[in-house]
């Protein structure tokens, strides 16, 4: 598993339960035993039998779930990675064997929907997930619904199948690397208390954290914000944090209430870049003590549009979307680089040159701008609305 850290080693110590995995893992699981197609675990009533399913991973499993008093149909089924909620898992793990895999996951996905209409998917990831980018904003579905509205398994040709999803465009966070490694091996427990150690604004101010992370929403850290901090605000963390933040760093947290440092801590601690030093509360106290800020001004279609009539040669309209976003819609004249990719290829980018950071409505974009600015670069804004504004104003 490459986007989450498993909390099944430290439950195995806790209750004494078995930890099974699949077949062809791409290394030794340390602490699970191998469970195969067919295998059949027992838990009261239910019946858990063992579906193989690779395509996303070689080892992948799905899991159905049966009502021992009426053995003859699935209630449900987990699904994994193998089928979303309005999408299907991604197979760009093993691009020297992209083809291969991509056959792999439409054989799986014809394996699971034999377990008939009536049977209630559970998928491991919902809307906003790295790990797909059409799925629905829902936890659970059934079989019979995604095989009549899932793009992906409304298509009947395994050739077709194959040429989709070979020439799908997904990015690989530097974290999941760290990810990989945690979960062949087991990671830590997670901390008894998941809030951070409250900070006053001197404390923050002398604390040698690698890092300042700013988990306010994108408006307010464009408002007024910390020098040197960057935004990840709290509902993008899942998503942005890998690319951003690097394993080891220590962090320090800046949010509006105790609740985002809550929320933010626990993002963390499920990806294991949780080594916070401590949370400070309340920017607007810090501006009014006189605490150095700055701040990222927003601009609108109107003037994007009079700077790209002028095109002048000390400025760049920076489109941060991902591919499939920018192939499907576009504005001539702009500069795509994906905003993940921004945490190196920032040094690409000349301080001297004027930016605008744009994404589909300026929530990305302002991540974007974040990072440049505690990167040293001054002359930066965000197109306000991004893409959407820009589409609205055409009609």
């Amino acid at each position: 598993n490459e986007d989450l850290v498993s909390g099944a080693p430290i439950l195995a110590k806790l209750t004494g339960a078995e930890v099974f995995h699949g077949p062809n893992a791409d290394g030794e699981v340390e602490y699970a035993k191998t469970t195969r197609d067919g295998d059949c675990h027992a838990i009261g009533q239910l019946e858990i039998r063992v579906l193989e399913t690779p395509g996303h991973t070689f080892d992948h499993l799905a899991y159905a779930i049966f009502d021992s008093e009426y053995p003859e149909t699935a209630v449900g089924v987990f699904t994994g990675d193998a089928l979303f909620v309005g999408d299907v898992g991604r197979t760009d793990f093993y691009p020297e064997r992209k083809r291969e895999v991509a056959g792999l996951l439409f054989d799986s996905l014809r394996k699971i929907c034999e377990l008939g209409d009536q049977a209630i998917i559970y998928p491991a990831h919902g809307a906003g997930s790295v790990c797909g980018s059409g799925m629905a904003d829902r936890e659970f579905s059934t079989v019979g619904h995604e095989r009549r509205n899932n793009p992906m398994l409304k298509i009947e040709s395994r050739d077709t199948f194959i040429a989709r999803k070979v020439n799908e465009n997904h990015y690989q966070p530097p974290y999941f690397r760290l990810m990989e490694h945690l979960n062949l091996v087991g990671g830590n427990a997670a901390p008894r208390v998941l809030m951070p150690q409250p900070m006053s604004l001197d404390e923050l101010s002398s604390c040698e954290a690698d890092r300042v992370i700013d988990v306010r929403e994108p408006l307010a850290y464009a408002a007024g914000h910390l020098p040197g901090s960057i935004n990840l605000p709290v509902d993008m963390i899942p998503a942005f944090a890998g690319w951003f933040i690097a394993e080891g760093e220590e962090l320090a947290l800046v949010a509006s209430s105790q609740d985002q440092l809550s929320t933010t801590m626990e993002h963390l601690v499920r990806i294991a870049l949780d080594k916070i030093v401590g949370g400070y509360v309340g920017v607007v106290p810090a501006a009014a003590s006189g605490k150095s800020m700055r701040s990222i001004p927003m601009i609108s279609t109107e003037e994007v549009e009079r700077r790209l009539q002028g095109k002048p040669r000390d400025w760049t309209l920076l489109d941060v979307r991902d591919a499939d976003e920018r192939k499907a819609h576009s504005i001539k004249g702009s500069r795509h680089i994906y905003v993940g990719e921004l945490n190196e290829m920032w040094k690409d980018l000349d301080p001297g040159q004027r930016y605008t950071l744009m994404c589909a409505s300026g929530m990305r974009a302002t991540v974007a701008a974040g990072w440049l600015d505690a990167h040293g670069f001054d002359h930066l804004d965000v197109y306000l609305g991004s893409m959407g504004a820009w589409e609205a104003r055409r009609g």
